[in-house]
């Protein structure tokens, strides 16, 4: 446990459920590793209470917030300010305190990124890339996608008028798309649910070929049943666990102003994974 004291910093994550996080794992583990006077917790709050958690966490001064379900779209009407992204986005999901009111940051799309970087080495400007789902991290990665200089990010999703809206933030590089624009991409992303837990597929892997880079934001278990399906194929496959630090990370560097240790958040995010408690 780390050592608190009348000068530690509070940082939290809300959200609802919120029991199984790794967060906390991950933070104070890169509060531990750079010797920072902080804490990390995770605070349940129902839906409906995203006003209330804010003004807490304004009386109380607290450091940082990270925001999860249900909280993501409410949090973003209610701070001060929003980054282009998380106003693109209309979806917050971490806050950072200043003189000037609260400013509201979506990491996500930067921490898919940045761990599709650092544990494939693949670069998407001017690649093709397909994205199933339309959901909250589907649009943040599609608009990463964008952003980077992909040459087309297709949205795959079973409700097109969801599609076309995930699909929009790619601006002209941006179609909603079939399945069958899976086997043509360089980089396939699952940005849905399917695999977590359930042991489905969210496509057939007959579909991918060599060449390919397969991201899974599905982390548990480890391996999910896309990546495990993947490599099977000789596919390149990452699952979602990385782009949970880098998100992580980039949160950690706007609150502390300290570079993240991202080798020890991975480690304490894999064991806090296999732990009794998750």
């Amino acid at each position: 446990m780390p050592r608190l004291s009348g000068t530690t910093r509070l940082a939290a994550v809300i959200g609802a459920p919120i029991r199984h996080s790794l967060s906390p794992a991950i933070f104070n583990a890169a509060f531990e590793c750079c010797e920072l006077d902080w804490v990390y917790l995770a605070f349940e709050v129902p839906e409906g209470e995203a006003r209330a958690a804010l003004e807490a966490v304004r009386a109380l001064g607290i450091g940082g917030l990270s925001v999860t379900m249900p909280h993501k779209d409410a949090v973003a009407e209610l701070v001060e300010h929003c980054t282009p992204e998380a106003a693109a986005l209309h979806a917050v999901n971490c806050v950072v305190p200043t003189g000037d009111g609260f400013v509201g940051e979506n990491t996500d799309g930067p921490g898919f990124l940045d761990s599709l970087r650092a544990e494939t080495g693949f670069d998407v400007a001017g690649r093709r890339t397909v994205v199933l789902g339309a959901g909250g991290a589907a649009r943040a990665i599609v608009l990463a996608l964008s952003r980077a200089g992909a040459s087309e990010v297709s949205v795959v999703n079973r409700t097109p008028e969801r599609a076309e809206t995930a699909a929009a933030l790619a601006g002209p590089v941006g179609r909603v798309s079939t399945g069958d624009a899976i086997g043509q991409a360089d980089l396939v992303v699952n940005a849905t649910s399917v695999g977590m837990g359930d042991g489905r597929l969210p496509f057939d892997p007959a579909m991918l070929t060599a060449g390919q880079v397969v991201a899974d934001i599905v982390y548990h278990p480890s391996p999910t049943p896309l990546v495990a399906a993947a490599l099977d194929r000789g596919v390149v496959a990452v699952d979602g666990l990385g782009m949970l630090v880098h998100q992580a990370a980039h949160a950690f560097r706007l609150w502390t102003g300290v570079e993240p240790p991202i080798e020890v958040m991975t480690t304490a995010a894999r064991a806090a994974l296999v732990s009794p408690e998750f």
